[in-house]
């Protein structure tokens, strides 16, 4: 648990976006689920997802 506390301090935007990411891909998929893409429309829905996490995250920090 320190490690993940430390890293949170250490990396704040890093850390906002790895959380950001796995909760945009998680809802993505639990939306997407039933309509029928295939294993590349995943990846690459996967990517543009992790990526527009990460514009979220820049985004947001135009406030500090």
């Amino acid at each position: 648990m320190n490690v993940l506390r430390r890293f949170w301090e250490e990396h704040p935007r890093l850390s906002m976006w790895i959380i950001l990411a796995i909760g945009m891909v998680a809802i993505m998929i639990w939306a997407a689920w039933n309509v029928g893409f295939n294993p590349s429309q995943w990846a690459w829905l996967v990517v543009v997802t992790i990526a527009l996490a990460g514009l979220c995250t820049w985004i947001i920090s135009w406030e500090e």
